[in-house]
């Protein structure tokens, strides 16, 4: 099956994910929201990232490769989702973790189970990933395999077509609700996903899109997202017309990978007025910066927020 200009993509989604009225939140937050339901993609646990996985692995299946290997964090939605879609479509997968080799609990139990293989750098720095990734893949050519090797977060132009696509079903779902222009609400860590969005919105004529950074600082943010967004558009073959992206920042709390106690009282707020729960690391946090910055009259509905997944996040995540 193929994409856009005949990008090579593999189902793995169930889609289209439900978008749907959050009227209980909404009264809470004093601004109109709807949940897009992307913990719902149905690929393991669900999860945002099952769309770009789609045309990743479309990718690497028409170049013949035999052996995935990517990487992140030890408690990596992301690793675990692309072992799992690998080995789902007879691949090999080796995932690369920073740090040292921690118990496998979450999604490092889940990875397992598929079958990867994990390597730790025994190196705190979550660049060193990116480098390892490189050296197993250089290792597995010598051997004679031929590897498919991603960075993380799979945050390449073919990643993000996942949600420049995801912004047409968008569109539909919009305009059988009757809705006007929106605004679009998500976590930002790795860019790929708000690249996808940011130029496939603007594709659409949807609205603006909106990211709460919970990685890296938000002017590194920007440059990603805008590089990205070009580099979708020209695998759409449209013009860039996505203008500078929106980034947000100051939310996010001790860290990378930690929970925040704003992310927590806004989850807490989303489980008990809708019965949704939102993972600690990334959704609870950009839910956070929705919250706050609706209480300070900058946000005018309606506004769609993005529920990404990582519900094994959710009993490991300290």
């Amino acid at each position: 099956m193929t994409g856009p200009l005949a990008v090579p993509r593999v189902r793995l989604a169930t889609l289209p994910t439900p978008l749907h009225p959050a009227p209980r939140l909404s009264e809470a937050a004093g601004v109109e929201i709807w949940l897009k339901r992307d913990d719902l993609t149905g690929l393991g646990l669900g999860g945002n990232k099952v769309r770009g996985l789609e045309y990743l692995l479309g990718d690497a299946l028409a170049r013949g490769c035999d052996h995935l290997v990517t990487g992140g964090g030890p408690g990596s939605n992301w690793a675990m989702l692309a072992a799992l879609a690998a080995r789902l479509h007879g691949l090999r997968a080796t995932l690369v973790c920073y740090g040292d080799e921690v118990p496998a609990v979450g999604n490092m139990a889940l990875a397992r189970t598929a079958g990867a293989g994990v390597r730790f750098t025994g190196d705190a720095d979550r660049a060193s990933v990116d480098r390892v990734v490189e050296e197993v893949a250089d290792a597995l050519r010598t051997a004679g395999a031929h590897p498919f090797a991603l960075g993380r977060g799979g945050a390449t132009p073919v990643g993000a077509l996942g949600y420049a696509t995801a912004a047409v079903e968008l569109a539909g779902q919009l305009a059988a609700a009757e809705l006007g222009p929106a605004s679009f609400w998500l976590a930002t860590g790795s860019c790929g996903t708000q690249g996808g969005l940011h130029a496939g919105v603007a594709w659409q004529r949807l609205g603006r899109v909106v990211g709460v950074t919970v990685s890296r600082p938000a002017a590194e943010c920007v440059e990603r997202v805008s590089a990205l967004a070009r580099g979708v558009a020209d695998l759409l073959g449209v013009p860039d017309t996505a203008g500078p992206p929106t980034v947000v920042d100051g939310h996010l709390g001790p860290g990378y990978g930690r929970r925040s106690e704003e992310g927590d009282a806004a989850a807490a707020l989303v489980a008990c007025t809708e019965g949704v729960f939102l993972d600690p690391v990334f959704a609870a946090k950009a839910m956070a910066g929705l919250l706050a910055a609706a209480r300070r009259g900058e946000v005018v509905g309606p506004v769609v927020f993005l529920v990404s997944g990582g519900a094994p996040t959710l009993f490991t995540t300290l």
